[in-house]
């Protein structure tokens, strides 16, 4: 079994910049992660990085990447499927059926979608439901799609999709958007987005793919609306839930609980990024790259504490 000083779990902004945190801190250390970048890869753009003014995230997260990988970390493309400690070691069993050690371990593994939970949304997935408009949008140019959520992710997957498709129903349950001022005053300006309020979608129709939806309420006369592709953008859940076994302590929504160094309750587990508590919830590429940082020197500190480095 290979062994390492330090394992970081996850390739989001969080694990990128712990392993170039942990490299100028001359820490060796694996990265284990199925694809890199996180979430933060499939935004249209980010204008909030500072220093670039306007940036794919892809494009953001491939300069992550290569800062990172000039260092010459390990990396594993497998995903981590359990984590356990024994002898005060870290072991981890990947997808690929490897097993690895560590003496601290930074868990940075963002968040998962969440589902709307209605008819037809399992059954049509990848056949016109979708969760990434940023991966799938070109596939509907000239066509009517669906937005569901009224927060960023929804707003920003409107406008996105409005460079596609001919017509973006943006629908949403509440009576007004919740995303930043700036991004909903470029969905008010856009003709191709027609706004949905105070509505739920209860049913997603089609045989062979997303032939149309049914609201729970009328909209121009019908429940019914013809179009072929619905993007669901209702949120994340953040991927704490693999730590669960090692006694790490979660908040209500599963998020990992950390202190202001990306401490948790088990001592040589680190957390950082969307999966954690940390800044108060604000979920940005710019608090994920904090946090990192913070957990790779604290993980340094307490390697040297161990006299271990």
């Amino acid at each position: 079994m290979e062994k390492f000083k330090l394992l970081i779990i996850g390739g989001g902004p969080a694990g990128m910049t712990a392993s170039i945190y942990a490299s100028r801190y001359k820490i060796p250390h694996l990265i284990i992660s199925p694809i890199l970048g996180g979430s933060a890869s499939e935004a249209h753009l980010i204008e909030n990085w500072p220093g670039i003014k306007q940036i794919k995230g892809s494009a953001l997260m491939d300069n992550f990447w290569e800062h990172a990988k000039s260092y010459s970390p390990s990396f594993w493309q497998e995903e981590a499927k359990k984590i356990q400690k024994e002898n005060n070691e870290f072991k981890v069993l990947t997808s690929g059926g490897r097993e690895v050690a560590g003496n601290a371990l930074i868990f940075s593994c963002g968040t998962q979608y969440k589902r709307l939970t209605v008819p037809g949304e399992k059954e049509l997935l990848g056949r016109g439901v979708s969760y990434c408009a940023t991966c799938d949008g070109a596939f509907f140019k000239d066509k009517k799609v669906a937005v569901i959520g009224g927060a960023n992710s929804a707003v920003m997957a409107s406008i996105e999709l409005a460079q596609h498709a001919s017509k973006v129903y943006l629908i949403f349950r509440g009576e007004e958007l919740k995303g930043e001022p700036v991004w909903v005053d470029r969905v008010k300006e856009n003709s191709k987005i027609v706004l949905i309020a105070g509505t739920n979608i209860t049913k997603i129709v089609g045989t062979n793919k997303v032939e149309k939806i049914i609201l729970d309420k009328d909209f121009e006369g019908s429940r019914e609306i013809e179009l072929e592709g619905v993007f669901i953008e209702i949120g994340v859940t953040p991927l704490g839930e693999m730590a669960k076994n090692l006694g790490i302590k979660l908040d209500n929504l599963g998020a990992i609980e950390i202190n202001s160094r990306g401490e948790t309750n088990v001592p040589g587990f680190f957390a950082a990024g969307d999966t954690t508590t940390g800044s108060g919830g604000f979920r940005q590429v710019i608090t994920a790259a904090a946090e990192g940082a913070i957990a790779a020197r604290s993980s340094f500190e307490y390697l040297k504490e161990k006299k271990l480095i």
